[in-house]
């Protein structure tokens, strides 16, 4: 993540933003908290949020709105499966791969 942001560009004075996931009958949702869209395609998002990777699964999934400012992401499709791919109680948490190839 380093080379998107480098620690200059970083207010340490700006809050955290708030992590929300708002779905509306499984055919969209919105999120807040996202810190960086990791991967997505017409199957699976991968969001790094202000807590943690959340993975999205679903079909037909498309990306209706990203505000990179604001940290809010809409996907719109038929939603199956939402996970967090990590635990947030108290340590730090690990990268992505590290969870995956557990």
């Amino acid at each position: 993540m380093d080379q998107y942001y480098t620690p200059s560009s970083i207010n340490r004075d700006k809050p955290v933003p708030n992590h929300d996931i708002i779905m509306k009958g499984r055919k969209k949702i919105e999120i807040t908290g996202v810190k960086h869209v990791e991967s997505f395609d017409h199957e699976e998002f991968l969001l790094e949020t202000t807590m943690g990777f959340l993975a999205i699964k679903g079909s037909h999934l498309k990306m209706q709105n990203l505000n990179v400012e604001q940290g809010i992401v809409v996907i719109e499709g038929k939603i199956f499966d939402i996970s967090y791919l990590d635990d947030q109680d108290g340590e730090h948490a690990k990268g992505f791969f590290s969870k995956l190839f557990k």
